[in-house]
């Protein structure tokens, strides 16, 4: 979830057809094409497991405080509380940011390749886990948090989080839990114009269940075992119905910048932000708002700002923005944390790696998507898909990518190789154990249903 950040006012909307206009500015040629990675993680109290607290000497606000201290990364702060950094001018960097829970989020800058990428998670970790041992603060990559019940979660002191607190448990009963105790990695991926928005969308939303079982990586809930390979994933079954899914209506004819604008018009607002805070709206119209007719700012009219803000407030598996998210995927160790820009870089990125997937997935029916979704957060790679399993799709995929990958390296000015980055996939696809399925054998066996032993064992 993105950090708003006071600047300049921008532009009043005067029609439906400037937000449109503000999708399709996304559009780049493919030299110009980057991959941007966004990752979160659990803080825990090293002496204890406890979760981290916003407040106090070693809290949340104290960690962010140190790294900007010691970096120079600017502060951004909301009613005096620091509540993410930047480097918008550092080569590699990017942002750091809370989640609702105090999940810490890196968000990558836009970079040519996944060597690039490695290079940033890397920094990152090392600095940011450098000031947490000072504070006796670890970090985990997992989906959901392993231990802790929701009431344990500490809060983060920002004000978009409050009313989305508030709004949540009326559209759905985990709403709450997806956003305090869960945690994911994302990849951001460009397009060159409509048509090429179009098909990457379709293959990812179509693939997402094949990457929610290679990514898996969340089977505790509250230092027990739930019998799913993703619980973070079946968190997101019953969250908001009017904000998630796997929009259907992106493979229907007509397809495009327009119908997607159409479909973020009626999700309901969460807030509009003005004057340094945020107005609470949850539920009201944006079609509204674009007609001067929001009952809590009567005649005025969005921004490019507010429409910005409120696409950040959709959470379908792939979300378009200036760019697409790829969703699907638990938080994880660094070796998958870089898996999965290479996956899709390798994918979506070369012709034709591109024309294969979107040729696999063409005669897919909404009926068989949506039954993947349904499933896989529950039996993972082996969920059947039209007489074999999802690992059998994952095989074939990975195939796409990793030739991709070959390709791009033959056109990179360095020749990098990012075909090593896929290799925990090909792994996985191979063994058919996941990272879940490590974690649980680790669980029953040596750890003997310990779950505090997962916390000295997988620390970041």
């Amino acid at each position: 979830m993105s950090t708003r950040a006071d600047g300049p006012k921008s532009p009043i909307i005067q029609s439906r057809d400037e937000l449109v206009e503000y999708l399709e500015s996304g559009s780049k040629p493919k030299a110009e094409w980057r991959i941007g990675t966004e990752h979160e993680k659990f803080g825990f109290n090293i002496t204890d497991q406890s979760p981290v607290p916003y407040e106090g000497g070693n809290g949340i606000g104290a960690l962010l405080e140190a790294h900007h201290n010691c970096f120079g990364w600017d502060a951004i702060r909301e009613n005096g509380n620091i509540i993410a950094l930047s480097c918008s001018d550092c080569p590699i960097g990017g942002s750091i940011s809370l989640e609702p829970g105090g999940q810490l989020e890196l968000s990558g800058a836009p970079l040519k390749t996944v060597h690039e990428t490695e290079a940033e998670l890397r920094q990152h970790l090392s600095q940011i886990g450098g000031v947490a041992h000072q504070l006796d603060i670890g970090f985990l990559g997992l989906g959901f948090s392993p231990k802790w019940t929701l009431d344990e979660m500490p809060v983060m002191p920002k004000d978009r989080y409050r009313i989305m607190m508030q709004y949540m448990p009326t559209r759905g009963a985990h709403g709450l839990d997806m956003m305090f105790r869960t945690a994911t990695v994302q990849v951001n991926m460009d397009f060159s114009g409509e048509a090429d928005m179009i098909r990457k969308l379709r293959v990812g939303l179509a693939l997402q269940p094949v990457v929610t079982a290679l990514f898996a990586s969340s089977p505790f809930k509250e230092g027990k075992l739930t019998g799913f390979q993703s619980y973070r994933a079946q968190m997101w079954q019953d969250t908001d119905p009017d904000r998630t899914g796997a929009l259907p209506f992106a493979f229907e004819d007509g397809m495009g910048f327009e119908r997607y604008v159409d479909y973020a018009l009626d999700v309901p607002m969460y807030f509009v932000y003005r004057d340094g805070g945020y107005i609470d709206v949850a539920g009201a119209s944006f079609r509204d708002f674009l007609g001067g007719k929001l009952e809590a700012l009567p005649g005025e009219r969005p921004t490019i700002d507010d429409w910005a803000d409120h696409l950040t407030t959709l959470f379908p598996e792939v979300r378009l923005k200036k760019f697409l998210e790829m969703r699907g995927a638990d938080a994880g160790p660094l070796g998958l944390l870089l898996a999965l820009p290479a996956f899709w870089a390798g994918l979506l990125y070369d012709t034709s790696a591109l024309d294969n997937a979107a040729s696999l997935i063409a005669d897919w029916t909404d009926e068989e998507r949506r039954d993947m979704r349904l499933t896989v957060p529950k039996t993972g790679l082996m969920t059947p898909f039209r007489g074999r399993s999802l690992r059998d799709i994952a095989r074939e995929i990975l195939a796409l990518a990793e030739g991709g990958l070959l390709r791009r390296a033959q056109l990179n000015d360095k020749g990098q190789d990012e075909t090593r980055m896929v290799a925990p996939l090909m792994e996985i696809t191979e063994t058919g154990c996941t990272e879940s399925d490590r974690l649980i054998a680790a669980y029953e066996g040596p750890w003997d249903g310990d779950i505090d032993r997962l916390f000295e064992s997988e620390a970041l």
